[in-house]
């Protein structure tokens, strides 16, 4: 080839890869970075009946009784294959204890027997159940920095 036939063909290379790189500064320039989000893994869940109901409460007032009223956010899932998740995004960090309850029967509420004890699935964050209900706040609370955080929540049934 000529010098002039090979600086046309660079021009022409050159003028592609320029169309490629404008064509990709819109997607470039508008790409949003993923938002920070607490993951929750529920994995263990008796049924697929029903929802599963996380709440993320930043203090201990109405920790995890007053789940509707009390709770900064509350995420309803239905369940897949004995399995759910929830996510929380728009955290800021602090300390947070997360209730999660099976709703099987999908009444928004935690069903107990004449005694009181749960006949409905139920777990928390940063701690197991024991046998004389549900924790307080400081047992079942954790640091969040708020960046992406995951959690994984058994349920007792």
């Amino acid at each position: 080839m000529s010098p002039a036939a090979d600086k046309k063909k660079a021009v022409r290379w050159a003028a592609f890869f320029a169309v490629l790189i404008f064509l990709n500064i819109p997607a470039i320039a508008f790409a949003q970075a993923s938002c920070p989000e607490i993951h929750v893994k529920i994995p263990n869940i008796k049924n697929s009946t029903g929802n599963i109901a996380c709440g993320i409460f930043e203090s201990p007032e109405g920790f995890p009784r007053e789940f509707l009223g009390s709770a900064k956010a509350i995420i309803i899932r239905k369940i897949q294959k004995t399995q759910a998740q929830c996510g929380f995004s728009d955290i800021p960090p602090g300390t947070y204890a997360i209730a999660v309850i099976h709703d099987e029967n999908m009444n928004a509420e935690l069903d107990t027997n004449w005694m009181g004890v749960p006949t409905e699935g139920y777990g928390f964050s940063n701690t197991t159940i024991d046998e004389f209900g549900a924790p307080a706040f400081s047992a079942a609370s954790f640091r969040y920095d708020g960046g992406n955080l995951d959690l994984t929540i058994k349920l007792e049934y």
